[in-house]
């Protein structure tokens, strides 16, 4: 799909991508051998979910995806299957899997997560000249994920410092949230992270969406971002910026998995914003998005027919 002459150039990062599994199981009993039906594969971590969600709504980004082994091979070639425009990075050791069980008798979902190899200092410097080259002043760069175990707790800084005039989106948890928040990042255009994050950050339970904005625009005031964004799972989002405080009602749809929702958000906010929406309407672009994924089954994102939907029951109001 060629790129629309009205969207600006969108760049994910994801330098600790997973190979997903996600498979059923009747029911999870300890110390016996649990038959599993047929896995299904999905190249998998955060960045490169976002880059997937706006593929699916007929956008296009480049993800830049660290590989190594014979599962980032395998991984190469699911992402080329989509369709997803990538760049390989030579990452060190093999790149981590991951898996989903669904235990059909109750429909809890099981999610472990392999803690991939660890990065050294110069495995992250071709990380730093490898965004110096493909970054594009004006558009938007998507850090989202886990980081790499053995980078410093700063990394998203030093990453969005290489990105130089690009619109850094930053969705991570974590010590590397709490790092963005003590130490903020330059320039940084939106923070985003769920509910729990936000009222540990708090200290106190976020109960209401206007203790949610009046956290999220407290954070603004530190000079923590331009636009933070809260999500408060199955309520809706609620986003703070220099145009005010608004909430968008997440859609009620029946939950499959919520493996992904976070990241379909992403890429369809970002995606709105990079076709020149407003900043209600890519708001309600990304709620729609995490409720499509929420529909899907296991690893699967959202779909653009479920996001256009549900977009009019993801209305916004101010908060």
């Amino acid at each position: 799909m060629t790129l629309s002459p009205a969207q600006v150039p969108i760049l994910t990062l994801t330098l600790n991508p997973a190979l997903d599994m996600a498979s059923d199981v009747a029911q999870m009993i300890p110390d016996e051998k649990l038959r599993c039906t047929d896995p299904r594969l999905d190249p998998g971590g955060g960045g490169l979910n976002v880059s997937r969600a706006i593929h699916a709504l007929g956008g296009e980004s480049l993800a830049l995806v660290a590989l190594g082994g014979l599962t980032g091979d395998r991984l190469a070639e699911l992402i080329r299957r989509e369709g997803v425009m990538f760049l390989g990075i030579t990452g060190p050791g093999e790149t981590r899997q991951s898996l989903t069980v669904t235990e059909t008798a109750s429909g809890r979902q099981y999610r472990f997560m392999l803690p991939g190899p660890v990065w050294g200092p110069q495995d992250q410097e071709r990380v730093f000249l490898l965004l110096r080259a493909a970054g594009k002043p004006g558009g938007f760069a998507v850090i989202s994920g886990s980081q790499p175990p053995g980078v410093p707790k700063n990394f998203p800084a030093l990453l969005a410092g290489a990105m130089a005039g690009m619109r850094v989106v930053l969705d991570t948890s974590g010590a590397a949230l709490i790092e963005a928040v003590t130490n903020p990042l330059p320039g940084l255009e939106v923070l985003r992270m769920d509910d729990e994050e936000a009222a540990h950050l708090a200290g106190h339970p976020l109960d209401s969406r206007t203790a949610t904005a009046d956290f999220a625009q407290s954070l603004i005031a530190r000079g923590i971002a331009r636009k933070v964004i809260v999500a408060r799972g199955s309520d809706g989002s609620v986003l703070a910026g220099p145009d005010g405080r608004l909430f968008c009602k997440a859609p009620k749809v029946k939950l499959r998995s919520r493996v992904g929702a976070g990241d379909s958000f992403v890429g369809g906010y970002v995606l709105g914003l990079a076709r020149g929406l407003s900043e209600a309407d890519a708001l309600s672009q990304g709620v729609a998005a995490a409720a499509a994924a929420v529909m899907s089954e296991a690893t699967d994102l959202c779909r653009a027919e479920d996001v256009a939907r549900l977009l009019p029951e993801a209305w916004v109001e101010a908060v």
